[in-house]
């Protein structure tokens, strides 16, 4: 079955370039101009498994589509690629709070789009092949299922930042630079700054909440998975 993205972009030459260029690399394309469309072709099907989201809109603006996308349980874990003219980082941490997986500034290069389409979506594919489930204090993950409850109640989390919590969950007890989390997480070499790590750790702590405390913060480094669990440990 192809795999199905859809584009929410205004400018109708760019949106056609990109169908075209996606539809070249064996995707199923669908495409809308406007935000209140963008959000019904959403939920008809066939649901797209990537959301190429341009952040000017004429109606709603891709921020707004963007949380809506991930309150909504049927879309949440959905990868949103974002798209925008505007390059200044406060954009970016704005996108990557309301929970886009990555970022380019227009103009950009097809090849550079086409390159982090596939990386999102063989992060959003990708199943560990053991069976594995995690139990750690409160915490607990079903890998093949991609599914995390902290204190049986379940988080969503989307496909990046399950990957963000996984890798360091694997490694506890040893830091990791937002570099290194950077080309691990992200999975390629992208033009993001290392506050593109910390505004995902925020929203990762946020949606795990008591056991957010198991990622520490080690200044001027990085971040670790605490390594064992004291007494009185949620």
């Amino acid at each position: 079955m192809e795999t199905c993205i859809l584009v929410i972009e205004d400018e109708k030459d760019l949106s056609e370039i990109l169908a075209y260029n996606l539809k070249k690399e064996g995707y199923l394309v669908k495409a809308s101009l406007d935000g209140q469309n963008g959000l019904a072709q959403l939920e008809s099907p066939p649901i797209p498994e990537l959301v190429i989201l341009d952040l000017m809109l004429p109606d709603i603006s891709g921020i707004e589509i963007c949380r809506r996308l991930r309150a909504n349980p049927k879309t949440a874990e959905i990868p949103v690629l974002m798209l925008t003219a505007k390059s200044e980082e406060i954009d970016r941490v704005i996108g990557f709070e309301v929970g886009a997986d990555d970022y380019v500034t227009k103009p950009f290069s097809v090849r550079e789009l086409l390159l982090r389409v596939k990386a999102l979506l063989k992060r959003s594919t990708a199943k560990e092949s053991t069976g594995e489930e995690i139990v750690f204090g409160a915490l607990k993950i079903d890998i093949p299922a991609h599914r995390v409850w902290v204190n049986d109640v379940e988080s969503v989390l989307t496909a990046l930042e399950f990957n963000l919590l996984t890798t360091l969950f694997h490694r506890k007890g040893r830091v990791q630079t937002r570099e290194v989390l950077l080309c691990d997480v992200w999975d390629i070499n992208a033009d993001v700054t290392t506050r593109t790590v910390d505004t995902h750790v925020k929203r990762l702590r946020e949606k795990i909440g008591a056991a957010g405390a198991y990622i520490e913060t080690v200044r001027g480094v990085g971040y670790r998975f605490v390594g064992k669990l004291n007494e009185g440990s949620v």
